[in-house]
């Protein structure tokens, strides 16, 4: 049975791609969405901090008092998430020394994912805070999340080393989550070495075990 998206692990190393790793990319025909709805999703924003306890709550009266709002809000969520995933998998090498994405698809996502972020911008505002003035996304209730959803999109993709993208190796068993490679030498290579990592080794100790047992001809 799949994880609570309470109980999702968040290994990313940055909000954006925790969203990114909100659905199983591990090769499945089905793959699970950990934001099936939009109480699920309410339920990672304030998990992740995109939302305080009283905007999560006023962002779940909006969502109650406006179905439809509710679903678009979700919608946008998921397309940011879909959009930085094609985003991310062109900045990540693969083996051949290519990319494991696609550019074109890559570069019609960008697009998409500026014109989310445009509409989040207009949405802002200045706020004199002490002595400082920042800018506040999500102003409108019912697009707080979608809105600090596509700044944080942004954000990784501006500020964020993209050359320490990595990617939880599908081919050799890994779950396919995306994550900030933020050691030392930039040689890590699972998600979490407690689940990927060390279900690959101990998968690998077993067969060969089994194949050491096996009768030889």
């Amino acid at each position: 049975m799949p994880l609570d998206v309470s109980q999702l692990p968040l290994v990313g190393g940055h909000p954006a791609l925790d969203l990114v790793n909100t659905l199983e990319r591990g090769g499945g025909e089905s793959p699970h969405d950990f934001l099936s709805d939009s109480s699920a999703l309410l339920r990672w924003s304030a998990r992740l901090g995109v939302l305080s306890d009283a905007e999560a709550d006023q962002v779940g009266q909006a969502w109650r008092d406006d179905a439809a709002a509710a679903h678009a809000g979700l919608a946008a969520v998921r397309d940011v998430r879909e959009g930085l995933h094609l985003v991310m998998l062109a900045t990540i090498t693969d083996a051949a020394g290519g990319t494991a994405g696609d550019p074109v698809a890559a570069g019609a996502a960008l697009v998409a994912l500026h014109q989310r972020w445009a509409g989040a911008a207009a949405r802002a505002r200045f706020v004199l805070d002490s002595s400082r003035v920042r800018l506040t996304y999500g102003t409108v209730p019912a697009m707080v999340v979608p809105d600090r959803i596509a700044e944080a999109a942004r954000d990784v993709m501006l500020t964020a080393d993209l050359t320490r993208v990595r990617r939880c190796p599908v081919p050799e068993g890994g779950c396919g989550w995306l994550f900030l490679d933020q050691s030392r030498s930039g040689s890590r290579r699972w998600c979490r070495m407690a689940d990927c990592g060390n279900a690959v080794k101990a998968r690998r100790l077993t067969e060969r075990r089994r194949a050491a047992r096996a009768p030889r001809s």
